[in-house]
Formats: structure tokens, C-alpha cells, sequence
């Protein structure tokens, strides 16, 4: 199965007046459609660093950075951008609904930066919002919502262009362990069922046992790669708790 997302000896550096600081050092790294990968590490490994340059957000200072054979470490910054909104679903910690709307149209918003005409839009949000449940509070803001109700309309945001791969930055980081593990089985479901190839980063151990790949960053390398022995760790404890 050919990559998806390629990073070939990627190197990040930031300049803080004379000094230099290597956030990604020479990685490389293949990501195949239907993967499910989490980037773990300690504070200041790089993990967001490279979220961010696998997710098109950040360019490399040196290396290549590859999207279904395509090298984007060549395009400006407004073909970038729509390929991101097309190809890449973000899902973050802290949600980032915009305020303002609803639920309908925090979802809807990705896909008029794709000149996605209304109907359409409104047609596919309302899909959405039946698939992760929340149907009746299509015309709720925010902040009349629960944290784990937000993350799921994130999600649903995340999914509205049908995009190759969805990035998910500490997608349980502000939830309480219950709410946690709904919106990993959620992505569990996207990624089992519709195929859906997901990268998170976490610094949960509980989390990644939900991956099938885990990758660990110590100080901008990669430390290990390895397919994980255990999945669906929260499930499993679950099913023992009801079977006690």
C-alpha cells in the first residue's frame, strides 16, 4: 500500500535571536492510507512540531514532505491551504468551535472555503450530526454544549470534505476519562468502518493503545516505531468490569 503522507529527512529549526533549536531532526516517515498512528513524547519531544508539518500546517527547514505522491513542500501558502481543507481533518484539544455558529454551521464552515454550494452543505452537516449522534443539537452554539458534545461536533467538522487523513492534537486532553473514551471509540469506528486513516498525538499511554502503530519522539528523532501489542485498552477494561 503506497504512503499517503511521506516526511523524507525532515528537519525543523527555529531561531531565537543567535540561537538555533531543532525541533524535528531528520525524520522520515510513512504514513499508509488506512493507518492508525499515534506520535507520543515528553513536553518538547517535537510531537506538535510534527502534527503540524504532517499535517501541512509548517514546512520544513529542510527535507521533503509528500501528500499521495505529491511534494507540498513546493506549493505557496494558499495552495497549501486548500489542499489542508480538502485533504485534512483537524481535530484539536480545545475544540476551536467557532462561537458564533451552531453546531450545523461550525460544520458547514469547512466546506464553503471548498465553494461547496449551500444545499449541499446543509445536506451533508445534517449527515454528519446523525452519524456522531448529536442530531437535536444542530442549532445549538457552543457554549451550550458539553465538552465531549463539542469534540464530537469537531470531529464531525473534521470529516465534512471527506478528507484522506484526520489529525487528532490531544483530541481527550480537556475530557474526563468517560467522555475520553467515547471519542476514541468514535474514532475508532471512522477509522474500522469508513477506512479513515488516523494520525494522533498524545502523551497518553491509555490512548495509544488505541493505535495500531505508535511512534515515540525524544527531542525531535524518532526514538521507536512499533505496532502496538494491545487496542482498544479502555474497551477491554470495560468488558472485564462488566463480566466482574
Amino acid at each position: 500500500m503506497g504512503a499517503l503522507i511521506e516526511l523524507v529527512d525532515v528537519w525543523k529549526t527555529y531561531h531565537l535571536g543567535k540561537t538555533s533549536l531543532d525541533a524535528l531532526k531528520n525524520i522520515s516517515l510513512k504514513i499508509n492510507k488506512g493507518d492508525f498512528l499515534a506520535i507520543m513524547g515528553p513536553s518538547g519531544s517535537g510531537k506538535s512540531t510534527a502534527m503540524n508539518v504532517i499535517g501541512c500546517l509548517d514546512m520544513p527547514t529542510r527535507g521533503k514532505v509528500f501528500l499521495e505522491g505529491h511534494d507540498v513542500s513546493k506549493l505557496s501558502e494558499n495552495e497549501l491551504a486548500r489542499i489542508r481543507g480538502k485533504k485534512i481533518g483537524f481535530v484539536f484539544q480545545l475544540f476551536n468551535l467557532l462561537p458564533t455558529l451552531t453546531s450545523l454551521e461550525n460544520i458547514m464552515l469547512p466546506m464553503i472555503f471548498q465553494d461547496i454550494p449551500r444545499e449541499e452543505r446543509e445536506k451533508k452537516a445534517h449527515e454528519l450530526l446523525e452519524i456522531i449522534g448529536l442530531r437535536e443539537r444542530a442549532n445549538h452554539r457552543p457554549n451550550e454544549l458539553s465538552g465531549g458534545e463539542q469534540q464530537r461536533i469537531a470531529i464531525a467538522r473534521s470529516l465534512a470534505n471527506s478528507p484522506s487523513i484526520i489529525l487528532a492534537d490531544e483530541p481527550t486532553g480537556n475530557l474526563d476519562s468517560r467522555t475520553g473514551q467515547t471519542i476514541m471509540d468514535m474514532l475508532v469506528n471512522l477509522h474500522k468502518k469508513q477506512n479513515k486513516t488516523i494520525v494522533v498525538v498524545t502523551h497518553d499511554v491509555r490512548i495509544a493503545k488505541y493505535a495500531k502503530r505508535v511512534i515515540n519522539l525524544i527531542d525531535g528523532s524518532i526514538a521507536s516505531d512499533h505496532k502496538t501489542a494491545k487496542r482498544f485498552l479502555w474497551k477491554e477494561e470495560k468488558e472485564k468490569k462488566k463480566k466482574a
